[in-house]
């Protein structure tokens, strides 16, 4: 799964942020818990997604900052 564009995420409504926040928090969950059991194939995939989710949370600050 590719990377989603910082513009990308500028385009998403507070719901559809929130959502997708969910989303990468559950499959950040997962890959750690595949991580410990020794199952992850990607170690990488860790990185991006948790940064994923850090640039979903800082649009969802600034949008919730500027209402």
């Amino acid at each position: 799964m590719a990377t989603t564009k910082t513009k990308d995420i500028r385009e998403l409504s507070i719901k559809e942020l929130e959502s997708k926040l969910r989303d990468l928090k559950e499959e950040n969950f997962a890959l750690r818990l595949q991580k410990v059991t020794g199952q992850l194939e990607n170690a990488a995939r860790i990185r991006v997604v948790r940064r994923e989710a850090a640039r979903v949370q800082t649009v969802l600050t600034e949008r919730r900052n500027k209402a």
